[in-house]
């Protein structure tokens, strides 16, 4: 391990691995970055290496934040991250990649003989840019020490969850809780509108203990039909397949994540998948 603060590998820097990095380099950590698309990681105005093992290759940390699980084993095995790794290196894994890919990457990480920290986030772009997503970290309590001064520069709050696949779990309880009412509220506001009731009057009456206000903020969004992407309603839909992946194999009865599942492919299907989650508003619209 480095003296004073850890260097930090980033691959992936989408609509969330970008600001992370950003705030990680903020924070006064030495930063590089990689993206499939190199643009996309040029525009960062950060350290770019050509190559994920170029990335990986001295960093105290490799942060991996991609979209799914087979792309985070692929960047980390065919594009050579995980054997460019130090030996006393710690592999951050902060995708949502739901529990059968925790327990391939995990594997992975034990058979290179690498420190593994599951730590997926709660937060969609704007927690990202500002510094202020929840981290839920699992893994061997010295690896989560040497990644704090990360978790400082993108969280507001870290949640630690024993060993690692404890981050993972959580993260998809969450996302059925967050998920669902997603889709719920979609489906209020399109009745709202089919029965005359003006849809900001139905926001106002549950701005309180009835409410949520995740409703507060996403809400406004399907009003106006603004639906500027924080985070795509096809990695949404992931993240709900994800939910139910894991229902399937430990025998719990999902209807309601099942059906909201449903409206998010319909509002896919209708051409909707690039544009903020909350787009899932048309399945109950149209």
């Amino acid at each position: 391990m480095s003296p004073g603060q850890p260097s930090v590998a980033v691959l992936g820097t989408g609509i969330m691995g970008g600001p992370m990095a950003k705030n990680i380099a903020g924070a006064g950590l030495d930063t590089r970055v990689w993206n499939r698309t190199r643009e996309k990681a040029e525009a960062l105005g950060l350290p770019v290496a050509g190559s994920p093992a170029e990335a990986a290759d001295g960093a105290d940390i490799v942060l991996t934040m991609l979209a799914e699980g087979n792309a985070v084993e692929s960047v980390m095995t065919e594009g050579g991250a995980l054997e460019a790794m130090r030996d006393d290196a710690v592999w951050l894994q902060a995708s949502t990649v739901g529990i059968a890919a925790t327990e391939r990457l995990s594997g992975l990480a034990e058979e290179r003989r690498i420190a593994y920290v599951d730590a997926p986030v709660l937060g969609t772009k704007a927690p990202a840019e500002k510094g202020e997503l929840t981290i839920l970290a699992s893994g061997p309590d010295a690896a989560l020490d040497i990644c704090e001064p990360v978790f400082d520069a993108i969280g507001a709050k870290t949640v630690r969850l024993g060993e690692a696949g404890g981050g993972t779990r959580l993260k998809l309880v969450t996302n059925t809780w967050l998920l669902s009412l997603l889709g719920d509220l979609a489906e209020s506001v399109a009745f709202a509108e089919r029965l005359g009731v003006e849809p900001e009057r139905f926001l106002e009456a549950i701005d309180g203990p009835t409410g949520s206000p995740y409703a507060q903020m996403k809400g406004p969004m399907m009003i106006k039909r603004d639906f500027s992407t924080s985070f795509p309603l096809k990695l949404a839909l992931k993240d709900l397949e994800l939910v139910l992946e894991a229902a399937d194999r430990h025998d719990a009865r999902m209807p309601v994540a099942g059906a909201t599942a449903e409206s998010f492919r319909r509002a896919i299907d209708q051409g909707h998948g690039d544009e903020d989650m909350s787009a899932v508003f048309y399945a109950s619209a149209e």
